[in-house]
């Protein structure tokens, strides 16, 4: 793997450099020009040596993900912007990579891929080349020498900027990243490598895609640069000058042994291929929407327009659609998680969980819910066990959005979780209400009669009933209206609305002109309570606060939650885990009555059952709307079976039937046709008893819980013990 990024001008690239951030070049320029009265500055902080090496490695990834040719006129490579000299920004600094034209000339299609993962992929390929220590050489060329090393335009003007008295010798001298390639001026103190921990692209980072008609896309890299902890004096030292031909080769033990790198090694560089493994998954998405593009446009060109409106017609009916507004459609949950970079909780991350909950003794079993894979994608679930494995304290964070005075069975899948996950973890709980989105979405305004806020916020007290119910531990949880717990919150609230930009919220999110400005500032209300200063009292915190935030919550809600992430380090101190980044564990939807696509609705009472619902209401909606995934007829049922993937009776037993035994059983006798459950009538009854007995039992325990109970649950008070 290799690749060689362009040196533009490169002597005056250097000295320029120098006057930039504060670092000398070996040779001085000079010139005939009449001498400028000189500008008299004050004193600078130099470009720490950890910085500088980043900036080079960083150079390295974009080009080995991008798959870029370096030798394109059009890919350039800015100086660096000296932020590192800032109060509170050691260890920063800022640049940019010109891409070339029309979405750039690299491999990847950058108008296909989501800038979010171009930027991760960079930053996990850098830091990637820190793990590998890579060498970094530094040598004196000659002018016939740099036109092996890099194109002829770059070596003219390299040589024609500056010479030192030695008309044979470059006044400059290059930093490379052994067999990378990526050759820059050495006006800056560069460090080994094994001197670094981490490189961090922060959220200011960012892609300028180019539409046609303008002149190129640009790649804005905004860095932090960790430096080893017990780094030792060898590894910080800066790398050293070598006179010669060319840049030593890695085995090299002096400088006598150095070598130059072969014209076909420079070539290599120069290709336009992917070098890093990070750039495979780009080109994969990319290429991906590109094939899809093309077959849809085959299709429209295919069919006539009958054919088309028709297949238009179905398609708009199955088409996956998830937003933080509407959920419809086929739901493919692994297409799901590609389109949106979370991971899937695999069986080892289950062995963590396990080890930590049921290994313990605080709970019997992993929940139902994890051990069939209703709660399936998760973001950072692994790094926040192993903090807690470390006892790092750690939280709760979920909440509800109330629209209606009765949840439904589908507002109860997260609480049930989220309850488990208390007691596995015996973890403290946050519960946000959120009464001031649903008024923002939804709530009406009449002339003469005012608007509706207060129908949502008795609609909070209505809900926080169901939510008490479902067996919490009142002395660590904190349920709260946002109507009434914003304050707390809003110091954190304003730091997110500055961090975060108008153009990134209606990205995410789909808001347009017409969106009320209340829609565009409520993500920075729901992203609060990730931090654990929103709760100075409850959970005795503030910034500088240790503890991760672990997110229950339906995968539609993500988008939230990854603007919360790109901003979080904004929140915390430096020393956070996670660096402010909540983690996240997703549920699948539970499927509406009518079939197993979307997610059940409030808005359409017989798609679902309400915790309010009678055990008559329960068995006529289960008999007459769940959808049957079983035959036409009797004798077919007997031959072939049902089909279990879109039997709704059967999806929803795989949620509430503990019995993992029977429930096995009910699917191989209602698969195959044979046995006690061989119909679609005898699992819709087993179905109805388990319903109607959590039900029942939900009723019986929201019944005792009065007003004052509800608003002791409400009162701000320390849940940690």
């Amino acid at each position: 793997m290799s690749s060689l990024l362009p040196i533009d001008a490169t002597a005056s690239a250097a000295a320029t450099s120098a006057a930039t951030i504060g670092a000398a070049t070996s040779t001085a320029a000079t010139s005939t020009a009449p001498k400028k009265k000189e500008r008299v500055v004050g004193p600078t902080v130099p470009c720490p040596p950890a910085v500088a090496t980043a900036w080079l490695i960083l150079r390295v990834a974009v080009a080995d993900v991008l798959g870029l040719a370096p030798a394109c006129q059009d890919c350039t490579v800015s100086l660096l912007q000296p932020l590192w000299r800032k109060p509170g920004m050691a260890g920063q600094a800022k640049f940019s990579v010109g891409l070339g034209k029309k979405g750039g000339r690299g491999v990847v299609d950058l108008q296909c891929v989501d800038q979010v993962f171009v930027l991760e992929a960079v930053q996990a390929a850098a830091n990637r080349l820190i793990a590998e220590q890579i060498d970094i050489d530094c040598w004196e060329t000659t002018p016939e020498d740099l036109l092996e090393i890099v194109n002829a335009t770059a070596a003219s003007t390299a040589s024609s900027a500056t010479t030192s008295k030695n008309k044979n010798t470059v006044a400059v001298t290059l930093a490379v990243l052994h067999e990378h390639g990526a050759a820059v001026p050495p006006a800056l103190p560069y460090a080994n490598t094994n001197a670094l921990a981490a490189i961090e692209i922060l959220n200011m980072a960012r892609v300028s895609v180019v539409q046609t008609g303008q002149r190129k896309a640009e790649l804005t890299l905004m860095f932090a640069v960790t430096e080893q902890q017990d780094a030792t004096e060898e590894k910080v030292a800066a790398v050293c000058v070598v006179n010669g031909p060319g840049p030593p080769s890695s085995s090299s033990t002096s400088a006598t042994t150095a070598v130059r790198h072969t014209p076909k090694q420079c070539a290599a560089w120069n290709a336009t291929k992917l070098r890093a493994p990070e750039g495979a998954a780009l080109l994969q998405t990319a290429q991906a929407h590109q094939a899809a593009q093309k077959e849809a446009a085959a299709a429209a060109t295919t069919l006539s327009a009958e054919t088309t409106t028709a297949a238009a017609a179905a398609d708009d009916a199955d088409e996956m659609v998830v937003t933080i507004e509407d959920v419809k459609g086929k739901i493919d949950y692994t297409k799901l998680v590609e389109q949106f970079g979370s991971t899937l909780i695999d069986d080892a991350l289950q062995q963590r969980l396990y080890d930590q909950t049921v290994g313990q003794g605080r709970v019997p079993a992993l929940h139902r819910f994890l051990r069939r894979g209703m709660f399936f994608s998760h973001r950072d679930l692994d790094t926040l066990l192993g903090a807690t494995e470390k006892k790092t304290p750690m939280y709760l964070y979920t909440g509800r959005g109330p629209s209606s005075d009765s949840m439904h069975l589908g507002h109860l899948i997260p609480f049930l979780f989220t309850k488990w996950l208390q007691d596995a973890f015996d973890a403290p709980l946050v519960i946000q209400m959120t009464d001031d989105e649903k008024f923002i979405f939804k709530g009406e305004y009449e002339d003469g009669a005012g608007d509706n806020l207060n129908h949502f916020y008795n609609l909070t007290m209505e809900n926080a009933r169901d939510i008490i119910a479902c067996g919490f531990d009142y002395k660590k949880t904190f349920i709260f209206s946002d109507l009434e717990y914003v304050g707390q919150m809003y110091p954190n609230i304003v730091r997110i609305w500055k961090a975060v930009t108008t153009n990134t919220v209606t990205g995410i999110f789909g808001f347009d002109g017409s969106s009320n400005i209340g829609k565009v500032a409520f993500p920075a209300v729901q992203a609060a309570p990730s931090f654990a200063s929103s709760f100075p009292k409850v959970l005795e915190a503030d910034r500088d606060s240790p503890r991760c935030c672990l997110i229950p919550c339906a995968i539609d809600q993500d988008p939230y939650f990854r603007m919360t992430r790109d901003v979080a380090h904004k929140l915390v101190s430096k020393k956070h885990v996670l660096s402010g980044k909540p983690s996240l564990i997703h549920s699948k939807f539970f499927p509406p009555l009518q079939g197993a696509t979307g997610k059940m609705s409030s808005s359409d009472a017989n798609s679902a059952i309400f915790l309010t619902d009678s055990p008559e209401d329960i068995e006529r909606k289960i008999k007459k709307h769940a959808f049957s995934g079983g035959q036409a007829t009797t004798e077919e049922q007997r031959e072939r079976g049902a089909d279990l993937e879109v039997d709704v009776s059967y999806q929803w037993l795989r949620f509430f039937l503990e019995d993992d035994d029977e429930l096995e059983r009910i699917g191989k006798e209602y698969g195959s046709g044979q046995g006690e459950y061989w119909s679609t009538g005898k699992v819709k009854e087993r179905l109805i008893a388990v319903l109607q007995d959590l039900v029942a039992a939900h009723k019986e325990r929201r019944a005792k819980i009065t007003d004052e109970e509800v608003r002791r649950w409400m009162t701000e008070r320390s849940i940690v013990t």
